[in-house]
């Protein structure tokens, strides 16, 4: 089986049991976001708003940008597709499914660390390849961190002997933090965002890196072609584009539409 046909195939084992629960929301003015997992404290925030505001009621999908991009493809359910970067959009765009796209903020890649910093990490790209660190970076069929981290390699040429001494491969961001909670690693890769999170911002340092080797990803959400609620989802991407939303955004750690963060 092919990765794509097994991606396919897990995405949709994930969304069939949701499929007459979000039939029914598509019929109650229910908004159906898929979202990767990084963005999903700043939507949560502005899905409360939504709701209060305009008696629309957001349902949120998490998992990994090109799992979920499966998942509305086979499903043809759903309002905003909300992925971890914009290449995602640039990959699939021409299989007509992503209408629009609201530009929303950004997401930078940093070195992970525990608190800390006990193994003097440095901001170096290269000290993925240090012998004495235990060390994960993401798949980049999966999750929009994976993507993020080859495109990042490859500049630096380094991809290939990174990929071969990680521990793992994880899956998405979360997976990534989740290694260093468990002690599986001493550095990653990851969305700078999730050390801001509450339940990690105890636990992780972050290394930043330099712009020209981390360089910021644009953020964008895609209102969905077949969806039944295109009024309503283009009130939440605006809403999320206002100066509300963006501090929001900047809130959870995100550079927002301007490159303008909180930290």
């Amino acid at each position: 089986m092919t990765m794509l046909s097994r991606r396919a195939l897990l995405a949709g084992l994930a969304v069939t049991p949701l499929l007459p629960s979000l039939a029914a929301a598509q019929a109650k003015s229910e908004l159906l976001i898929y979202c990767g997992i990084t963005m999903v404290k700043p939507i949560k925030d502005i899905a409360v708003l939504m709701e209060s505001r305009h008696g629309v009621k957001v349902t949120v999908s998490q998992g990994g940008s090109e799992d979920l991009y499966e998942a509305l493809k086979l499903s043809k359910v759903g309002d905003i597709y909300f992925p971890g970067s914009s290449s995602y959009r640039q990959q699939h765009l021409a299989e007509g499914l992503l209408g629009d796209a609201v530009p929303v903020g950004y997401n930078v890649a940093a070195l992970f660390v525990a608190k800390g910093n006990p193994k003097k990490v440095g901001a170096d790209i290269k000290e993925l390849l240090r012998p004495d660190l235990s060390m994960v970076v993401c798949n980049p069929e999966t999750g929009s961190i994976g993507a993020e981290t080859k495109k990042i390699l490859d500049r630096a040429g380094l991809t290939a002997p990174v990929l071969a001494r990680s521990v793992f491969l994880a899956t998405d961001s979360r997976s990534l933090v989740q290694a260093m909670k468990a002690q599986q690693a001493d550095l990653t890769l990851n969305w700078r965002a999730t050390g801001f999170f509450p339940e990690n911002r105890d636990i992780v340092d972050i290394i930043d890196l330099d712009p020209s080797v981390s360089q910021p990803a644009k953020l964008e959400l895609n209102l969905l072609t077949f969806s039944k609620q295109a009024q309503a989802a283009r009130t939440f991407a605006d809403l999320a584009a206002s100066s509300e939303g963006q501090a929001i955004f900047r809130k959870h750690g995100f550079l927002d539409a301007a490159m303008r963060g909180d930290y």
